[in-house]
């Protein structure tokens, strides 16, 4: 006997999807409930705000709620028609279908018997949609994850010789988490979020977006809230699926910065990247209205922040023009009256006026290191504080597994839902649709309408989920599924024109 998949059994703090200890086997079992009894248990308790954080005494989560979800409101077809790029079983041996490219898809499962422990289910794969709707409603994971497309079926992986058993191809992938923040937001640290941070998400996204869009002609591009703290990116264009784990790296790196080391410079040429001198022109703004006021970080808002942002200006440039110095001598002044912006810009003009100083004086020598590490200090500054830090892991392996769009987050109870990136500043974590408000909308909708003219509309469209799953659709899923069929009919006709049946 061979089982169809793989179990690991182990507490939270250890498990990591990219490093799983060796296979083990387990079984478990999941009774049937009657969905429309566990309705009319539930819809007796209050909705949870969307509004605003859940109090910690809140019902966020549970075994009940997260039944109705995948029984009623989990899009199983759609991420099926998603992840199939227009290959269907049903549609068997026909010209330019793989009738089992979804059975050739890794998911895991994330099953919690007990409060303190999980059990990790690897290797799974399903033929169709009915197969992994079953399965999960099976199953009722805490957590499902998406890996790789595989040569073979993942759940045959024990009966497959291992040289010819592995990944052919893989969305490539971004995963931004604000606990990478940590190190220059000071409103939260860890797993805490609130809406002042959320805005490094936001410039996260726009400028992750637009470089991947511009500076590598890639289309189908969706993003998708974590359900805590950060943001997923998934790039669904064939180029991109089927890149290697070598160029998945150079185009995770291209995006890289080193920012960790607010000591250190970056050692940025002044002749800046196209992407980066792109960036900061979208940055700088966000770095002034969200960041060092009063309403973002307050770096520029206190002398010991201000002294701390001054400090890093490069050493032999502060010491010698005294910038540093003068500056926190005149904001600390009791009758200043300029706001974090206004400093801001005093600080730069004196760097550029310092600088031109330094210049013509050092021409002569031909060393203008110090003026140029001193402009370059105004990029790295904005750089340090607004630009994208990527988990950059995630990116780079095909076989690396991330948290499926649509999963409710256990810790919170939220919906990990599409961002609109054309409207990313209006995003609110905070109001993202709770597994409970979305199940008591379903009970209210009921109790509104009558049941007759309830049953026909499709239930995500009675919830407020309604609007993130047009947006899916109508900016992501059709246009790409619209892509994929003129592609296939276009190899369709050259073939038929190679055959002369044309």
């Amino acid at each position: 006997f061979t089982p169809s998949f793989t179990m690991v059994y182990e507490s939270p703090a250890k498990r990591k999807a990219e490093d799983m200890a060796p296979p083990k086997r387990s079984s478990e079992s999941t009774s049937d409930m009657d969905v429309e009894s566990e309705m009319r248990s539930l819809s007796g308790k209050p909705a949870v705000s969307s509004s605003e954080p859940i109090p910690e005494n809140a019902v966020k989560f549970s075994p009940q709620l997260l039944r109705v979800y995948y029984q009623r409101l989990f899009p199983f077809q759609m991420m099926y028609d998603w992840l199939s790029y227009g290959n269907d079983w049903e549609k068997g041996n026909e010209a330019g279908n793989e009738r089992d490219f979804f059975g050739k898809r890794e998911w895991s499962f994330t099953i919690q018997p007990t409060p303190t422990d999980e059990i990790y289910i690897r290797y799974q794969s399903f033929k169709d949609c009915e197969e992994f709707k079953a399965a999960v409603q099976k199953r009722q994971p805490n957590k499902i994850d998406i890996g790789a497309v595989f040569t073979h079926p993942p759940k045959d992986h024990n009966t497959i010789k291992s040289d010819i058993f592995h990944t052919k191809e893989r969305e490539l992938v971004f995963d931004i988490d604000l606990t990478d923040y940590d190190g220059v937001r000071t409103c939260c640290s860890g797993a805490n979020i609130c809406r002042k941070c959320w805005k490094y998400m936001n410039m996260a996204v726009k400028i992750m977006d637009e470089g991947l869009k511009k500076d590598f002609a890639f289309k189908n591009i969706v993003w998708f809230y974590s359900g805590r703290r950060g943001v997923h990116c998934w790039v669904c264009d064939k180029e991109a699926r089927e890149l290697s784990n070598d160029a998945r790296s150079a185009v995770a790196t291209y995006f890289e910065l080193p920012l960790e080391n607010e000591n250190k410079s970056m050692d940025l040429s002044p002749n800046l990247h196209p992407m980066l001198v792109r960036s900061f022109r979208v940055l700088e703004p966000r770095f002034v209205s969200d960041i060092i006021g009063d309403n973002g970080m307050g770096i520029l808002t206190n002398q010991s922040s201000w002294v701390k942002l001054l400090k890093t200006l490069p050493e032999a440039f502060r010491l010698s023009t005294g910038i540093a110095a003068e500056l926190d001598k005149e904001w600390s002044r009791s009758d200043c009256t300029k706001s974090a912006a206004q400093k801001w810009a005093q600080l730069k003009q004196k760097i550029n006026q310092a600088t031109k100083k330094q210049q013509g004086k050092m021409a002569a020598k031909n060393d203008g290191k110090t003026s140029e590490s001193a402009e370059m200090w105004i990029y790295e500054t904005v750089y340090r504080h607004t630009y994208p830090r990527l988990d950059i892991n995630v990116s780079k392996m095909q076989n690396h597994l991330l948290k499926s769009p649509f999963c409710v987050h256990p810790k919170t109870g939220r919906v990990c839902v599409p961002i609109d990136t054309k409207n990313v500043d209006s995003f609110d974590p905070f109001a993202v649709p709770t597994l409970p408000q979305i199940v008591k909308e379903l009970d209210d909708y009921e109790k509104t309408h009558g049941r007759e003219k309830a049953q026909k509309v499709p239930d995500w469209q009675k919830t407020s989920m309604k609007p993130t799953i047009q947006y899916f659709l109508k900016n992501f899923l059709n246009p790409m599924k619209a892509e994929l069929r003129k592609k296939k009919m276009e190899e369709k006709e050259k073939e038929a024109a190679v055959m002369g049946d044309f």
